[in-house]
């Protein structure tokens, strides 16, 4: 479990850390003072709760809230705030949860026991790809890093392809949008490959690829992933939804319009 904690007071954000670990000593938590370093941090950071002040200096928790939203839809917001006065405004972006200061064990218990999006699929799936707002990838709740920045991308859209195979043409026209199919590229492609490989080899899921000569594909069935959810229907993962799907790829604006149709449905 990765935690966010954000309060301009040193002595407010050290008592809420303190709080958050004893409740939760095996998670993550990354703690921050001002809000554009957290921003700054989440963009590439995927966490799965961020426990939010309200009232800040400059950008105040609301507005936070919003950001992380936009980099993750099923990200689990809690306010925690002195001032009551902030709760219809707060609600208003359904978070999961809101804790009046000053913080008790108890409070942040029954936030973490009670979240709008349950972190346990993540945390317990062999493998487990979030498409919705931004991609990420997981094996058994642990990010998977890659050596190069395209790798990643080569694997969202092999995801998004849902197991279709893909040749090398048309994974360098995606790649790189359109550029000439030269023998760098191709090169550059069997780097990736190699990358993609060699990080899912390390991670003990290198089965959810199938690669022949010329192509390669994912094998959806054995990849738990929430747009795969959405399009069976599964309740958790059409709510998830929020309009935003691997948000980081402008190639992946094609495939929403398949999810607003079946949404209308």
């Amino acid at each position: 479990m990765r935690i966010l904690a954000i309060d301009d007071s040193e002595q407010a954000l050290e008592l809420l850390t303190d709080t958050i670990a004893e409740v939760q000593p095996s998670a993550e938590i990354f703690p921050f003072n001002k809000p554009s370093e957290l921003l700054t941090f989440a963009k590439d950071n995927p966490c799965d709760i961020a426990f939010l002040d309200i009232k800040m200096w400059g950008m105040n928790g609301i507005a936070v809230a919003k950001k992380l939203k936009d980099y993750n839809p099923r990200i689990n917001i809690i306010f925690v705030t002195a001032y009551t006065e902030y709760a219809i405004e707060a609600l208003g972006l359904y978070p999961s949860g809101y804790i009046l200061k000053a913080v008790t064990k108890e409070a942040v218990a029954r936030e973490i026991e009670n979240l709008r999006y349950p972190v346990e699929l993540k945390s317990n799936a062999r493998v487990y790809a979030q498409a919705f707002g931004n991609f990420e990838i997981y094996s058994h709740g642990k990010t998977l890093k890659f050596a190069y920045k395209k790798t990643k991308e080569l694997l969202a859209y092999l995801i998004d392809r849902d197991g279709a195979e893909i040749d090398t043409s048309e994974l360098i026209s995606v790649l790189w949008e359109n550029k000439p199919n030269t023998d760098n590229l191709k090169s550059y492609l069997r780097n990736l490959f190699s990358d993609l490989i060699k990080t899912l080899n390390e991670a003990g899921i290198a089965d959810i690829i199938s690669k022949r000569h010329n192509s390669i594909a994912v094998i959806p069935e054995r990849i738990i992933c929430d747009s795969y959810g959405f399009m069976k229907g599964d309740p958790s993962c059409v709510n998830a939804y929020a309009g935003q799907y691997m948000a980081q790829y402008s190639w992946a604006e094609m495939t929403i319009g398949k999810f607003n149709e079946s949404r209308v449905k």
